[in-house]
């Protein structure tokens, strides 16, 4: 494990954090999940930490995935999410005409946010709707469960399709760099003690 493969499994985890946050309780962390579909638009960052813009964005990321890989959460659902996550992106790679459609889309959403602004409801919807028109027509399909007076709001379902767009993102930076499901297993103890260094330094730098 290095610190470059933590932060793209911080990012995972933030988001599906974050879909976690909006099935319970219908509104998540606005801050983390501006960082979040940013990502998304960063297709060619020049370094890992620009894909985020800065540590301290996936600091929500880092948090979850120490509570989770020290297993001092009671819910691990998080960690299921992003198991889940990376299983699809795997399935994308192996579907280059999804995977095209899907580049396409981010771009058009792009034009859209230069316009309307980023973290407008407008570009929300049309990354929600790229989700729904690729990625959930692949296997397997990741399942949010939580309060189904709030799942059944069309705006948080936008925003969970949102943020497990941007889970995606983060888990492709995960495969890219080299990162494997079993790693989590092997080098758990060398992941959290990473992922606590990020975590302090982004704290000491006040961001």
């Amino acid at each position: 494990m290095n610190e470059e493969r933590v932060l793209a499994l911080a990012g995972l985890y933030q988001a599906c954090a974050l879909v976690q946050q909006l099935a319970n309780q219908g509104r998540c962390d606005e801050t983390a999940m501006d960082a979040g579909i940013a990502s998304v638009f960063r297709i060619d960052a020049p370094s890992v930490v620009g894909v985020y813009g800065n540590i301290a964005s996936v600091r929500l990321g880092l948090r979850t995935l120490v509570s989770q890989l020290d297993e001092t959460s009671d819910d691990m659902a998080v960690t299921r999410m992003a198991m889940t996550v990376m299983r699809l992106e795997r399935g994308l790679s192996g579907r280059p005409e999804l995977l095209a459609r899907l580049q396409q889309g981010i771009r058009a959403a792009q034009r859209q946010a230069e316009h309307f602004g980023q973290g407008s409801n407008q570009v929300t919807a049309r990354l929600a709707e790229l989700y729904a028109s690729t990625l959930s027509t692949l296997r397997p399909r990741v399942m949010v469960n939580g309060n189904p007076q709030h799942l059944q709001q069309p705006a948080t379902v936008e925003k969970v399709r949102s943020n497990l767009l941007a889970a995606v993102r983060s888990a492709v930076l995960w495969r890219q760099l080299g990162g494997r499901q079993w790693q989590l297993l092997l080098f758990r103890k060398q992941c959290s003690m990473l992922a606590r260094g990020l975590l302090t330094g982004a704290t000491l730098d006040g961001r």
